[in-house]
């Protein structure tokens, strides 16, 4: 707070020095057009002069009389042509001394003692120096801007915003019924499985997997594409049983490996568990509600130098995540579905070792795995996602119609953007509508069984109705109060258009 003080002291005296510029520049403005007056005054005077020479000059010769130029020069004073007028003297501004700035060996504390001293001389208070920065119809300005663009305010939503957000939500809440289900009963989902396998393929051929080579012996094509990525990028923390770690982690089985280890979660974690298992020879899993590391075989990081063997390590850790979102290559090769990686931050659920669920009495975390172990992965997170986007974007395209049409803005003002709080109420209307039908389905179908109903839970969905819904109580119990993300994005737009345009100038 004292830097801010210090700074705010420094502009309240620039201020004062431009103010008093801004009137010393206005006293020489209007002496300079007292000149001006005073030269066309002038130079009226001197043709009038010319014409009174002339005219006596023509008078004399007429008279047959000789001019005299002393007489001429009686007349002038008689008509007080010779008069000057006095300019007005302008006092010099007093100034402060900044050619320090230049200097790299100046401090900031020098420079506040010139600013302390100025404003002792010239009678300004730096005890509040905020206040006196801008003038009262300024500081109006500032606020009325602050309290309609940086402030929490309540949505002004009528019936018909609520209307369709929950008919969009109603509407998205059976498609995920009837074409997303549970794991392996989905529609959608078989798409999803079509195109990871799809995409699995291609990502190895772009890293020299022969996929003729693949047909021409009866392989599966899939199968054989996963097995060239798992023998190209290889890992250290691939161990799939709880034998294969020394029984240091529990229940560890091929359908939940991928879960329970770290480094296979398409996430920033997964990212970070992974680079750090290759470095240090260990591999790390979640199990139980701990999280276990053991030794691994050794394991050498291509890369000549540090850097380039943490991009080794984050390569091999895309390819082997492509190798294994698919399925392994056994059970695709016999046609099977096979279990790929988590939904992204989905294993820490199983951080969660606590109550006692369903007739098994299991905890949320074993609950999690046995989810999972049953084909609640990220390809089933994507087909979750379908008609979650659906409703977002009906929502969104249902309010810039009605914007533009109903109430008749302007199309730059019908950007169908999160900030703007009815939209943001809308859309969390409607994914609490597609997660009360959701809900419900889920609970019928389940029949109380937890594992049963979390697979037909749309985790997605609740996901983003829990965000919203949390913004949505945020900016209700700050209503009114400032909306300190909404001036950060407004900064960082102005600042780049600053350093845009200060770019576009500075190129020859």
């Amino acid at each position: 707070m004292k830097d801010l003080d210090e700074k705010a002291s420094s502009l309240l005296v620039q201020k004062d020095q431009l103010n008093k510029v801004g009137k010393k520049i206005s006293e020489v403005s209007n002496s300079i057009n007292e000149i001006f007056e005073y030269e066309k005054e002038t130079e009226i005077s001197i043709q009038s002069l010319y014409d009174e020479i002339d005219d006596l000059e023509s008078s004399f010769k007429n008279n047959g009389e000789s001019f005299d130029l002393d007489e001429a020069d009686e007349i002038l004073l008689e008509l007080d042509l010779l008069e000057v007028n006095e300019v007005t003297k302008i006092n010099r501004v007093e100034h402060l001394k900044i050619d320090f700035l230049l200097k790299d060996n100046m401090a900031w504390d020098e420079y506040l003692s010139l600013v302390n001293n100025y404003a002792e001389n010239n009678n300004i208070d730096l005890s509040e120096p905020f206040n006196g920065l801008l003038s009262k119809s300024q500081e109006a300005n500032l606020r009325k801007i602050i309290k309609d663009d940086f402030t929490y305010k309540a949505p002004d939503c009528d019936r018909y915003d609520y209307l369709i957000a929950g008919t969009s939500g109603l509407l998205c809440g059976l498609i995920d019924i009837v074409f997303v289900g549970a794991p392996g009963k989905s529609i959608l989902g078989d798409g999803v499985d079509g195109f990871a396998n799809l995409a699995t393929e291609k990502f190895a051929k772009c890293m020299g997997w022969d996929a003729d080579k693949a047909l021409e012996k009866g392989s599966n094509t899939t199968a054989s594409a996963i097995g060239f990525l798992e023998r190209k990028f290889k890992i250290n923390y691939d161990q799939a049983t709880s034998a294969s770690v020394g029984g240091a982690v529990n229940n560890l089985s091929l359908k939940n490996h991928h879960l329970k280890s770290i480094g296979h979660s398409p996430d920033i974690i997964g990212l970070f568990f992974s680079v750090l298992n290759q470095f240090t020879n260990t591999s790390t899993f979640v199990s139980n509600g701990n999280i276990i590391t053991v030794d691994t075989e050794n394991f050498s990081l291509q890369g000549s130098n540090f850097v380039s063997k943490i991009f080794c390590g984050i390569a091999n850790w895309f390819g082997h995540i492509m190798s294994d979102w698919a399925g392994s290559s056994g059970t695709v090769g016999q046609g099977g579905r096979g279990t790929g990686v988590p939904i992204p931050f989905y294993n820490l659920f199983l951080g969660l070792e606590l109550g006692e669920f369903g007739t098994h009495k299991q905890s949320f975390a074993t609950i999690a795995t046995k989810v999972f172990e049953q084909g609640y992965d990220a390809r089933h997170g994507i087909a979750m996602a379908i008609p979650v986007l659906i409703n977002e974007l009906i929502i969104r395209l249902c309010w810039v119609v009605k914007a533009r049409f109903y109430h008749g803005k302007e199309w730059s003002q019908c950007i169908p953007l999160e900030r703007n709080p009815e939209l943001k109420r809308m859309i969390c209307v409607g994914h609490g509508a597609l997660c009360l039908v959701d809900g419900t389905d889920a609970t019928i179908r389940g029949g109380g069984e937890p594992v049963t109903t979390l697979l037909r839970m749309n985790l997605i969905a609740w996901t983003r109705f829990a965000h919203l819904s949390l913004k949505e109580l945020n900016a209700w119990l700050q209503e009114g109060k400032i909306d300190h993300e909404e001036i950060n994005l407004y900064l960082d737009s102005e600042f780049e258009q600053r350093l845009s345009s200060s770019y576009g100038r500075a190129r020859p």
